[in-house]
């Protein structure tokens, strides 16, 4: 206990989560503090770019094995199962609709790169190094939680979800995800070499990029909360810090049994315990227009979002770290 308290307490006080909490304080304070659009956009690829790249080249120094691709197909079944124990949870805790608990559901099996981001960092700074292939498990984790919503709601609910033409393409080709695995599969047929060439871009200025990003999502995050507080009821709130929870403990289980390394764990529990709040709410909003948006980004980015970064995290590396031996 006493260790992962100090973790805790560590991670609270270093530099990325206290830009984060500048940004939650500056937006309940009404302050105007605020990063423009495209910069906040330029922060963003240049991360993707980066942990993608870095990825990639791990995986050129490791090599392709079983484990890569059992992990892989270990986040898509993830992916596609966790869904199903949110909406369970949902319907027992809260009095959503079919159509609420289902699209706040396939926030949950999905994943939020920027905490998967920040693990990655805290990982390296308690000194160990994550297998690079988990930026490719991230990658996979995206589309399956979004089908397993849209089976929930043709499963349970009185109508069937819209699966427009084109909806599939467009989750698989999503931005953020075409970059981090196109920047994961240059750095893998570049390796060393071409880490070499560009490590005084993607090295040097990671961290101090990192933190300003979290500041513009710790307004984000700050601005959802204070204007949403009429749908976070005691149950969605319970469901927001219990869920994160649960999933880590599958993706503990999962990592433990794919034998990864302390770091790999980490960023394992960390991905089963994240919440999308990009890819799931722009496909919800096509594939599920009657969904309350406020509900799933108020759970998402205002809830699970914060506790994963400041609380979870810390956590998860202390029972990855505990059961690893590492």
């Amino acid at each position: 206990m006493d260790g992962t308290l100090a973790i805790a307490a560590n991670n609270l006080t270093s530099p990325i989560i206290l830009f984060f909490i500048l940004g939650v304080a500056a937006a309940f304070a009404r302050s105007d503090l605020s990063i423009p659009e495209a910069i906040a956009k330029g922060l963003s690829i240049y991360l993707l770019f980066a942990i993608g790249f870095k990825g990639g080249v791990s995986v050129a120094d490791h090599g392709v094995d079983t484990t890569l691709v059992l992990s892989l197909l270990a986040g898509m079944v993830l992916s596609f199962l966790l869904p199903v124990l949110a909406y369970t949870l949902l319907r027992g805790m809260t009095r959503l609709s079919v159509i609420d608990a289902a699209a706040v559901a396939g926030h949950y099996g999905s994943i939020s790169i920027v905490t998967f981001v920040a693990a990655t960092s805290v990982a390296t700074s308690a000194g160990f190094n994550p297998e690079g292939y988990m930026v490719a498990v991230a990658a996979v984790m995206e589309a399956p939680a979004i089908l397993s919503a849209l089976w929930i709601v043709a499963r349970f609910g009185k109508q069937s979800a819209d699966m427009e033409d084109g909806l599939i393409r467009e989750i698989l080709l999503n931005g953020s995800i075409v970059l981090l695995v196109g920047a994961f599969v240059i750095g893998w047929i570049t390796g060393d070499e071409g880490m070499q060439m560009i490590a005084p871009f993607i090295q040097g200025p990671f961290q101090g990029v990192l933190c300003l990003f979290l500041l513009d999502m710790g307004l984000i995050a700050g601005r959802g909360l204070r204007e949403a507080r009429s749908v976070l009821t005691p149950g969605l709130f319970a469901f927001g810090v219990i869920m994160p929870l649960l999933g880590a403990s599958f993706g503990l289980g999962t990592g433990l049994l794919l034998g990864l390394s302390p770091g790999g764990v980490l960023l394992f529990m960390t991905l089963a315990a994240s919440a999308s709040y990009i890819a799931v709410p722009a496909a919800m909003r096509v594939a599920l227009p009657e969904a309350n948006p406020s509900v799933y980004l108020t759970l998402s980015l205002g809830i699970t979002f914060p506790f994963n970064l400041t609380l979870g995290i810390p956590i998860y590396l202390a029972v990855a770290t505990a059961l690893t031996g590492g």
